[in-house]
């Protein structure tokens, strides 16, 4: 098949599937096999603008794949099969796809691609299992201030000593001086 020469119209789909390939920092491959139009609308309104879903032929998604410099992921080419390319937060695409696939039991992750990586469906559920950017960070920050707030205490405490001691030595002095008169 390699060797047969392809239409314009399909070379025009490798392109443009090779293109989102390279563009998006994760793509998801599910199979949809017994979901109506309106599900799949559905599911494409809940994952978002930074996501986009997209059912293709196995043939021509592979060979955009190969294209964009994947592999890995041929076994994953069969039965009606689409195409989840992420271009914004990976985990909250993921847990978009996981929790549709909880409520409608017909759509299935296959698998898909991390980092240039293929990864499996079990990969694809533990990113969805993960907190969000933002928690992520948020823990981060509150993680860094409480060790700032450790450090500030440890710098403040030789002064905090040392001023303690001064005036332990000044009360010290003023009852030697008081016992000597």
């Amino acid at each position: 098949m390699a060797d047969k020469p392809i239409r314009a119209d399909k070379a025009t789909a490798v392109a443009e599937l090779t293109e989102s390939f390279r563009n998006a920092g994760a793509a998801v491959l599910t199979e949809y096999r017994g979901l109506t139009v309106s599900q799949l609308t559905q599911l494409r309104r809940s994952l978002g603008k930074e996501v986009t879903y997209t059912v293709a032929k196995n043939t021509l998604a592979k060979r955009a794949a190969t294209d964009a410099g994947i592999s890995g992921l041929d076994e994953l080419f069969t039965g009606p099969t689409a195409l989840t390319f992420v271009s914004g937060d990976v985990v909250e695409a993921a847990k978009g796809l996981r929790d549709f696939a909880k409520a409608n039991p017909k759509l299935v992750i296959k698998g898909g691609v991390f980092e240039g990586q293929a990864i499996s469906a079990a990969e694809v559920t533990k990113l969805a299992d993960l907190e969000s950017r933002e928690v992520l960070l948020a823990k981060l920050a509150g993680a860094m201030k409480g060790n700032l707030s450790k450090a500030a205490a440890l710098f403040q405490a030789p002064l905090s000593k040392t001023a303690r001691l001064a005036a332990a030595l000044q009360d010290k002095r003023e009852k030697e001086g008081a016992e000597a008169a």
